[in-house]
């Protein structure tokens, strides 16, 4: 069984750690306060109180948690890529910047450095099904597989480090622009005298049907359903559109769709 490290067992966190020790991993987890070791404990893992013992002889490290900057003080200002053996995978379940995970491989060429973003939710994780979005080497992703097998599927190998953060980077624009583009629907409606919940239902049955408009018809509101994931969207969003930025680009046609979910 593979020895994993974990950093991170919040919302999106805690089932993976509890699908990694169900499968057999031993499993190291971060645990700054006695609550937070107890919560771990009873997701059959071994809670630690420092990074460096959450590295301490592990095959993979997992880092998930909510923003880039949390990714780059965790693995660039502290003890815990410095304290991993060689030839560990890092894997950064975060959603953030590619430049990150680029950076960090760049600076500890001793470890693999795997960007896993995930597209789901802690249902799909405790199921075993949430689809991870990974960029890295052939061999870090193979040396990550067994772990991050445990709660992804599929595993889609996009390309080289930063990769994988670039295409869920373009799938949460996407994402935006969609829901967007059904709030837009929904204006249109209301100025034509059309119910928002028969305009939604009917329209999940016809050519316009899409996931995105399934998600928003079981919300009840496009108004609901943005006021439930705008703060996660907004924040992937602003990485999207520094990325961009850096390459002296914009979201062109895309901008003013996402503009209605990220304000």
């Amino acid at each position: 069984m593979t020895r994993v490290g974990f950093v991170g067992a919040g919302r999106m966190g805690a089932p993976m750690v509890r699908r990694l020790a169900e499968a057999g991993h031993t499993v190291r987890v971060l645990g700054r306060t006695d609550e937070k070791r107890a919560e771990i404990a009873e997701l059959g893992a071994i809670p630690v109180t420092e990074l460096a013992a959450v590295a301490d002889d592990a095959d993979v490290v997992v880092v998930c948690v909510f923003t880039d900057d949390q990714v780059r003080e965790i693995c660039l200002d502290s003890a815990l890529v410095v304290h991993m053996k060689p030839g560990a995978a890092l894997v950064l379940h975060t959603t953030g910047s590619p430049k990150t995970a680029q950076s960090i491989a760049a600076r500890f060429d001793h470890v693999e450095v795997v960007d896993a973003p995930v597209s789901g939710g802690p249902h799909d994780i405790a199921a075993g099904s949430v689809t991870l979005f990974v960029g890295g080497s052939d061999a870090g992703v193979a040396r990550a597989r067994p772990a991050i097998g445990t709660y992804g599927e599929p595993i889609l190998h996009a390309g080289p480090t930063g990769a994988g953060q670039l295409v869920k980077l373009v799938n949460n624009t996407l994402f935006a622009a969609q829901i967007g583009l059904v709030a837009e629907g929904v204006r249109l409606g209301s100025r034509l005298g059309v119910d928002e919940h028969a305009l939604l239902s009917a329209l999940t049955h016809g050519s316009a049907q899409s996931r995105v408009m399934s998600m928003i018809t079981a919300a009840g509101s496009a108004e609901l359903f943005i006021s439930a994931v705008g703060e996660f969207i907004a924040k992937d969003i602003a990485v999207v559109r520094a990325t961009v930025a850096d390459l002296d680009g914009d979201l062109g046609e895309l901008e003013r769709l996402i503009t209605a979910v990220t304000h």
